[in-house]
Protein backbone atom coordinates (compact mmCIF):
# COMPACT_ATOMS: atom_id res chain seq x y z
CA UNK A 1 0.00 0.00 0.00
CA UNK A 2 1.46 3.37 -1.65
CA UNK A 3 1.08 6.13 0.96
CA UNK A 4 -1.28 7.96 -1.15
CA UNK A 5 -3.60 5.14 -0.71
CA UNK A 6 -3.48 5.76 2.67
CA UNK A 7 -3.89 9.64 2.35
CA UNK A 8 -6.83 8.28 0.20
CA UNK A 9 -8.57 5.86 2.99
CA UNK A 10 -8.23 9.17 5.53
CA UNK A 11 -9.77 10.90 3.01
CA UNK A 12 -12.79 8.89 2.97
CA UNK A 13 -16.27 10.11 4.04
CA UNK A 14 -18.70 8.62 6.50
CA UNK A 15 -19.03 5.11 5.34
CA UNK A 16 -22.46 4.06 4.67
CA UNK A 17 -22.61 2.07 7.79
CA UNK A 18 -21.72 5.03 9.35
CA UNK A 19 -24.70 7.11 7.83
CA UNK A 20 -26.94 4.99 9.08
CA UNK A 21 -26.27 4.78 12.29
CA UNK A 22 -26.36 8.86 12.32
CA UNK A 23 -29.42 8.88 10.33
CA UNK A 24 -31.02 6.56 13.08
CA UNK A 25 -29.28 8.66 16.20
CA UNK A 26 -30.93 11.91 14.28
CA UNK A 27 -34.32 10.12 13.58
CA UNK A 28 -34.46 8.70 16.66
CA UNK A 29 -33.76 11.85 18.75
CA UNK A 30 -36.09 13.83 16.75
CA UNK A 31 -39.02 11.20 17.43
CA UNK A 32 -38.58 10.88 21.20
CA UNK A 33 -38.00 14.78 21.75
CA UNK A 34 -41.42 14.91 19.11
CA UNK A 35 -43.00 12.36 21.62
CA UNK A 36 -42.31 13.90 24.78
CA UNK A 37 -43.19 17.16 23.38
CA UNK A 38 -46.83 15.78 22.91
CA UNK A 39 -47.18 13.94 25.93
CA UNK A 40 -45.99 17.28 28.10
CA UNK A 41 -48.57 19.34 26.26
CA UNK A 42 -51.42 17.02 26.70
CA UNK A 43 -50.91 17.00 30.19
CA UNK A 44 -50.83 20.43 31.52
CA UNK A 45 -51.15 19.91 35.01
CA UNK A 46 -47.64 17.98 35.48
CA UNK A 47 -45.62 18.85 38.69
CA UNK A 48 -43.01 21.79 37.35
CA UNK A 49 -39.99 19.31 38.24
CA UNK A 50 -41.94 16.97 35.41
CA UNK A 51 -41.79 19.94 33.04
CA UNK A 52 -37.99 20.34 33.38
CA UNK A 53 -37.21 17.04 33.04
CA UNK A 54 -39.40 16.87 29.86
CA UNK A 55 -37.77 19.85 28.56
CA UNK A 56 -34.19 18.54 29.39
CA UNK A 57 -34.97 15.25 28.11
CA UNK A 58 -36.62 17.32 24.62
CA UNK A 59 -33.00 19.27 24.34
CA UNK A 60 -31.01 15.96 24.58
CA UNK A 61 -33.17 14.51 21.79
CA UNK A 62 -33.25 17.29 19.84
CA UNK A 63 -29.51 18.00 20.26
CA UNK A 64 -28.90 13.94 18.95
CA UNK A 65 -30.74 15.22 16.00
CA UNK A 66 -28.42 18.14 15.21
CA UNK A 67 -25.47 16.13 15.91
CA UNK A 68 -26.73 13.15 13.57
CA UNK A 69 -27.54 15.42 10.69
CA UNK A 70 -24.33 17.45 11.31
CA UNK A 71 -22.20 14.02 10.88
CA UNK A 72 -23.98 12.97 7.52
CA UNK A 73 -24.22 16.49 5.70
CA UNK A 74 -20.60 16.87 6.03
CA UNK A 75 -18.53 16.61 2.76
CA UNK A 76 -15.09 16.50 3.96
CA UNK A 77 -13.33 14.09 6.09
CA UNK A 78 -13.89 14.06 9.64
CA UNK A 79 -10.80 12.32 11.45
CA UNK A 80 -12.89 10.70 13.68
CA UNK A 81 -14.40 14.11 14.26
CA UNK A 82 -18.33 13.05 14.62
CA UNK A 83 -17.09 10.68 17.25
CA UNK A 84 -15.73 13.29 19.78
CA UNK A 85 -18.90 15.55 19.14
CA UNK A 86 -20.90 12.94 19.93
CA UNK A 87 -18.89 11.86 23.15
CA UNK A 88 -18.88 15.64 24.14
CA UNK A 89 -23.05 15.21 24.02
CA UNK A 90 -23.04 11.88 25.66
CA UNK A 91 -20.68 13.32 28.67
CA UNK A 92 -22.73 16.73 28.52
CA UNK A 93 -25.86 14.49 28.57
CA UNK A 94 -25.05 12.23 31.88
CA UNK A 95 -23.84 15.38 33.83
CA UNK A 96 -27.31 17.44 33.46
CA UNK A 97 -29.03 13.51 34.03
CA UNK A 98 -26.96 13.15 37.15
CA UNK A 99 -27.55 16.96 38.47
CA UNK A 100 -31.34 16.26 37.42
CA UNK A 101 -31.14 12.93 39.30
CA UNK A 102 -29.35 14.24 42.54
CA UNK A 103 -31.60 17.22 42.68
CA UNK A 104 -35.25 15.38 42.11
CA UNK A 105 -33.98 12.19 44.36
CA UNK A 106 -32.75 13.22 47.49
CA UNK A 107 -31.64 11.20 49.29
CA UNK A 108 -29.77 9.55 46.20
CA UNK A 109 -30.49 5.51 46.08
CA UNK A 110 -27.54 3.23 45.94
CA UNK A 111 -29.01 1.46 42.84
CA UNK A 112 -29.71 5.70 41.19
CA UNK A 113 -25.46 5.53 42.01
CA UNK A 114 -24.45 2.54 40.15
CA UNK A 115 -26.86 3.87 37.38
CA UNK A 116 -25.26 7.05 37.26
CA UNK A 117 -22.08 5.24 38.05
CA UNK A 118 -21.95 3.39 34.90
CA UNK A 119 -23.87 5.90 32.13
CA UNK A 120 -20.75 8.25 33.50
CA UNK A 121 -18.07 5.65 32.52
CA UNK A 122 -19.52 4.74 29.62
CA UNK A 123 -19.59 8.55 28.43
CA UNK A 124 -16.02 9.07 29.78
CA UNK A 125 -14.58 5.79 27.79
CA UNK A 126 -16.52 6.87 24.83
CA UNK A 127 -15.36 10.34 24.94
CA UNK A 128 -11.70 9.33 25.45
CA UNK A 129 -11.81 6.52 23.15
CA UNK A 130 -12.89 9.18 20.14
CA UNK A 131 -10.05 11.74 21.29
CA UNK A 132 -7.55 8.71 20.58
CA UNK A 133 -9.08 7.87 17.61
CA UNK A 134 -8.84 11.39 16.40
CA UNK A 135 -5.34 11.92 17.50
CA UNK A 136 -4.21 8.68 16.04
CA UNK A 137 -6.00 9.51 12.27
CA UNK A 138 -4.45 13.17 12.19
CA UNK A 139 -1.17 11.60 13.02
CA UNK A 140 -1.33 9.66 10.70
CA UNK A 141 -2.32 11.84 8.05
CA UNK A 142 0.72 14.38 9.05
CA UNK A 143 3.36 11.20 8.88
CA UNK A 144 1.98 10.73 5.42
CA UNK A 145 2.10 14.56 4.67
CA UNK A 146 -1.74 15.01 3.68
Amino acid sequence: MTPEDVLGRLDARLSPVRRIAYVVAALTGFVGSALIALLWATEPALPTRTGVAFAVLIAIGLSWTVVGLWAITRRTPLYARDRVVAGMLALAAWAVFTLGAVIVAPPVRPWLIAVIGALGLAAVTNLLTALRKRSTLLRRKAELGG
